[in-house]
């Protein structure tokens, strides 16, 4: 049971991660806020590994569980009473992985991710019922495993399984694109979903209620003034980067609409509302981008340092380096403590707004809900926004 659950759950997770690296405009059903967030945990450095999303190794990892039961695990079967030493010998590994990635998640992106956090139960229940199934001295494990290895080379069936994994494990592992890959398909610019009237009256009613904050920002003219408090290593701020991008070069475009960044870097180093956040070289990277604004390569630093976001996550080196040769850069220390306190500036504005994560928007004051806005709804707000103050 606690196999087929995890198997059941690290496919809709892999399926959720396949979205995000192939749909700029789609929302996890599993975002219920910045901190109850699977995307920030599926598009984090532990959300992958060798560029291989992890849901896919839980998925086999169930899947092997379930076979190794299916195969032997039966009275009839001469190896029945070696199956729960072979299926505690691989949750232990598997134990160490899912506290591993829990700690991560928890402690470390401050995210709790409810898909991730079945599978880990699920682990769990499996390497107690296993190691109380045991019966036998787990030294004996390889010479019992010699001897049901020449069991299974004997048996068709056995067989049969043994090669659909052999060949499933190369073939789903392929079919999902690497963070690099997805990034290039999706560069071209997608058309909006269509919202439906009925959504629209209801965002708009809704709309209509959610409290507004005075900011001290500059409209310059423009009618609606829309606020983003970000990180640069963060992977929701990357998703809205690239889902927002387009549209808001639109409304900008105008004079309509005026978009600001507010630095929100989730690194103590330069934001005192963070101290267990170590999203490391986050301040680095927001100076970079502000150092970069008067040779004008803002925008081509951003998009470097976000395609690269990770895994694995950028360092400070590496920053310094991208400032250097994409954004032409080459002071960077003479100029970083006085653009570090720049920074603190704004970190103190998202904590005096209580700023719980990032990204946060405001349009007009109006603080967006915590989990991130399609695209398409997003725009339905501007337009709103731009209706109210004709």
């Amino acid at each position: 049971m606690f196999a087929t659950l995890g198997l059941i759950v690290s496919a809709i997770a892999s399926y959720v991660h396949y979205k995000l690296l192939t749909d700029v405009s789609y929302t996890s059903f599993c975002d219920v806020n910045t901190h109850v967030n699977c995307t920030q945990a599926y598009l984090s450095q532990y959300g992958s590994l060798w560029g291989i999303p992890v849901a896919i190794f839980g998925a086999l990892f169930f899947a092997l569980v379930l076979a190794i039961v299916g195969l032997a695990g039966t009275r009839r079967s001469k190896s029945g009473e070696n199956v729960p030493g072979y299926v505690f010998a691989f949750s232990t590994i598997g134990l160490a992985v899912v506290l591993y990635l829990a700690w991560a998640s928890y402690f470390v992106l401050g995210t709790f991710c409810i898909l991730c956090a079945v599978t880990y139960v699920s682990v769990i229940g499996i390497f107690i019922l296993s190691g109380g199934a045991t019966s036998f001295p787990m030294t004996t494990l390889p010479d019992r495993a010699r001897r049901d290895l020449r069991l299974l080379v004997s048996s068709p069936m056995g067989l049969l399984i043994a090669l659909l994994f052999v060949v499933a494990i190369p073939t789903v592992i392929l079919a999902f694109p690497h963070e690099r890959s997805s990034q290039s398909a999706s560069a071209a610019p997608q058309p909006l979903p269509t919202v439906t009237d009925d959504e629209r009256a209801k965002l708009a009613q809704w709309w209509e209620v959610q409290p507004k904050v005075d900011l001290p920002v500059s409209a310059d003219g423009a009618k609606v003034v829309i606020v983003k408090f970000n990180d640069y290593q963060c992977p929701a701020c990357k998703m809205t980067y690239e889902g927002y991008k387009d549209l808001l070069a639109k409304y900008t475009a105008s004079g309509q609409v005026k978009y600001i960044i507010k630095h929100y870097p989730l690194e103590p180093e330069c934001n005192a509302n963070t101290p267990t956040m170590n999203h490391f070289a986050s301040c680095e990277a927001s100076a970079a981008v502000i150092m970069a604004q008067a040779k004008g390569t803002s925008e081509k630093l951003q998009d470097w340092i976000f395609s690269h976001i990770g895994p694995p996550m950028l360092t400070s080196d590496q920053v310094k380096e991208a400032a250097r040769t994409v954004g032409g850069i080459t002071d960077f220390d003479a100029q970083y403590p006085r653009v570090l306190e720049q920074i603190k500036v704004d970190t103190g504005l998202g904590g005096l707004l209580q700023i719980s994560g990032t990204p946060t928007f405001f349009i007009n004051g109006r603080r967006l809900p915590s989990q991130i806005l399609a695209p398409q709804y997003f725009d339905v707000l501007i337009q709103l926004e731009l209706q109210r103050t004709k």
